[in-house]
């Protein structure tokens, strides 16, 4: 992406919010290459044997992103936000029809990002971590946002300082915070 593009998606998400059918034509080729890289990062954490793709990924966010009644994208880094919780969901949804097919056993480990591991334990699954970022949204929703906008979004810091309205240095305190809340909770499941 150009540096010129994140400025060219933003106005191209206005003009999709604002009706013009046209932007969205435009938009496409613009994000999907981004939301195919993401996707591709997340699946690399996946279970070797995981049958989801990455452009299957891409596709079924992009279809959800662009069937939304209500598109208020404010900017390029909300509507990446916005896209990295959906593939969450997603992969949740995945894992939790893949755990119901095993009968019980369990889902497959899902490495958690390297900076939520926790050393000497085994690898949390993609439920697992789900489980664990609700509990912390009902005890910090703030939190929660920006392990998912930083974690699955794909976010800078500069980004998700953006979309939250935070300092960059209040949004580091939060996720160290969150990290280790997020790490205590997946090591006693």
């Amino acid at each position: 992406m150009t540096d010129s593009a994140p400025l060219e998606v933003t106005q191209l998400l206005l003009a999709w919010r604002n009706g013009d059918q046209q932007a969205l034509t435009r938009l496409t080729p613009l994000v999907y290459d981004e939301l195919r890289r993401l996707a591709a990062h997340y699946l690399r954490r996946e279970r070797t044997d995981h049958t989801l793709q990455a452009t299957a990924l891409v596709n079924e966010a992009y279809l959800l992103l662009i069937g939304q009644q209500h598109r208020d994208w404010q900017n390029r880094a909300h509507f990446m936000a916005i896209a990295a919780h959906l593939m969450r969901n997603i992969l949740v949804d995945h894992a939790r029809t893949h755990a119901a097919a095993k009968r019980g056993r369990g889902a497959e480990a899902l490495p958690l990002d390297e900076a939520l591991a926790v050393p000497g334990q085994a690898k949390p699954d993609v439920l697992a971590l789900n489980e664990a970022l609700n509990d912390l949204a009902k005890h910090d929703e703030r939190k929660c946002r920006i392990i998912e906008l930083r974690y699955f979004g794909g976010l800078s810091m500069d980004e998700i300082a953006e979309v939250t309205g935070l300092s960059i240095a209040t949004l580091r305190r939060d996720l160290r915070m969150a990290e280790a809340w997020l790490g205590r909770q997946i090591q006693k499941q």
